[in-house]
């Protein structure tokens, strides 16, 4: 099978405004029908099958047959029944994740400074790639955040913070959340 976007995606990911999580958005954004579920679970990793099934319940996604082996149908529609898909899936109870690593969470905040121009953001990069204690780490990703909160707009730097909140460790997560804190309160006065 091979999800394919449907319009309701289409003006999700252009808006922002949907309620959908970073891995929602992600799943969404390779759902191109051309990927079929095994290609969408090496990408995405553990639980994307049950993702995919949530997001067509929900109307983002359609499942469509290989255009060019169109004779896999029967077999996907015992994979994917219709009365499954159309039933409204229960999310399942978060896992401990094992995507969550202080190396993960460098890369992205690595990876969102490089998108920005500011001279700051780029003194945060070199010093954050240059790092190699996870703590150390740890504080420059969070003093990175607080340069992004300075320079960009808040629906950005909002979805940097969730980001990184589902990939940071868990010992990290309340330093991130007290950070949260503070931002929020500069935000409001």
């Amino acid at each position: 099978m091979h999800p394919r976007k449907t319009d309701l995606a289409r003006q999700a990911l252009q808006s922002h405004a949907a309620p959908l999580a970073m891995r929602e958005r992600q799943a969404l954004i390779l759902c191109d029908g051309h990927r079929d579920l095994a290609a969408l679970g090496a990408l995405l990793g553990p639980g994307t099958t049950a993702q995919i099934e949530r997001l067509c319940a929900a109307g983002y996604l359609t499942m469509a047959g290989n255009p060019i082996a169109s004779a896999n149908a029967q077999a996907a529609e015992a994979i994917w029944p219709a009365a499954q898909i159309a039933a409204p899936a229960k999310a399942p109870a978060p896992a401990a994740s094992p995507r969550r690593s202080i190396v993960a969470a460098k890369l992205y905040m690595v990876g969102m400074l490089e998108l920005q121009r500011h001279e700051s953001a780029a003194s945060h990069r070199t010093r954050l790639q240059a790092c190699q204690d996870p703590d150390a780490t740890a504080a420059h990703i969070l003093a990175a955040v607080h340069c992004l909160q300075r320079t960009t707009s808040h629906s950005f730097t909002q979805r940097v913070r969730e980001r990184l909140a589902e990939v940071m460790p868990e010992p990290y997560l309340p330093a991130l959340e007290k950070l949260d804190l503070a931002l929020a309160s500069a935000t409001s006065q």
